[in-house]
């Protein structure tokens, strides 16, 4: 039986800022062309965290039965440690993603129907992520559906649920949260390129290869900050503010640039979390304020 803290550290808790920052940063934008309606900003933060909570349940279930975390570097895996039964994490996951179903759909009953759709595809694409016969993340499209689930979709579904509308700056603001978010998994299946390849889950990173993984990382972290910089120079200059995540970005650079390999890239997976947290936040309230 899995103590309380084995549960929480199988949720990943490195990870929430994932599901945090489309949000707050979404919200920003909502603001930066309407009215804030923020009982709708609080249910889709309920959304975002009940999702992520839930993928990572359901990845831990999906490759704790594949033998996939039998020899694995970071957090702890609760199937693959043998800490948790399969059937109660996979309990978990489900548990997760129904609180995040039945808060999407308040939301789209308020707001748009069509929502349901979107909300669907959500919940589909993470069990598939790792579950299923043929999942997509051991075929190498995690990065892609992380850029569009945690992207696209978590900043502007906020910014239309709590404004009513979406705009470019929106649109730019979750290209950049896209990128932060496949960063930090790109980091993480750059760890984990032997064990992944010797279990046969080609994740993007293995078909890539370690040196080409590092350069997108790379890219994927100054993107974002490229972004801050149009925006700044040709919507709002108030989104500068942005640049305060800079040097934790960089931070989480040096590991990757420098070689590291197995458990020193930990640290870049949450050092870029939090620069992606710290962003989100800084152009989030710049942006709505203004």
């Amino acid at each position: 039986m899995a103590t309380v803290s084995q549960w929480i550290e199988g949720a990943r808790p490195r990870t929430l800022p994932n599901a945090i920052a489309p949000v707050v940063v979404g919200t920003g934008a909502a603001g930066h062309v309407g009215d804030i309606v923020w009982w709708k900003a609080a249910l889709a933060l309920v959304v975002s965290l009940a999702l992520i909570v839930g993928v990572n349940y359901a990845n831990d279930y999906s490759d704790g039965i594949r033998g996939t975390d039998d020899d694995r570097v970071g957090p702890l895996r609760l199937v693959g440690s043998g800490a948790a039964s399969p059937r109660s994490v996979k309990t978990a996951a489900f548990v997760s993603l129904g609180i995040a179903a039945a808060a999407g759909i308040v939301v789209a009953v308020t707001t748009a129907w069509w929502l349901l759709a979107v909300g669907a595809v959500c919940i589909l694409g993470a069990w598939f992520y790792t579950g299923g016969s043929r999942p997509y993340g051991y075929a190498g499209y995690g990065e892609v559906a992380v850029f569009l689930f945690f992207g696209l979709i978590a900043v502007l579904g906020t910014q239309f649920v709590v404004s009513g509308r979406v705009d470019v700056t929106g649109l730019m603001c979750a290209i950049a949260v896209g990128c932060f978010s496949s960063a930090v998994l790109v980091a993480n299946n750059l760890r984990d390129i032997p064990t992944d390849t010797e279990s046969g889950k080609i994740t993007l990173a293995v078909r890539l290869g370690d040196r080409r993984t590092r350069t997108l990382f790379v890219l994927l972290i100054f993107v974002p900050f490229l972004i801050t910089i149009w925006v700044g120079a040709f919507a709002d200059w108030w989104a500068l503010s942005g640049l305060l995540a800079l040097p934790l970005g960089i931070l989480a650079l040096r590991p990757v640039v420098s070689g590291a390999q197995g458990r020193a890239l930990i640290p870049t997976l949450a050092t870029t979390g939090f620069a992606m947290l710290v962003w989100a936040v800084a152009t989030g309230v710049a942006i709505g304020l203004s």
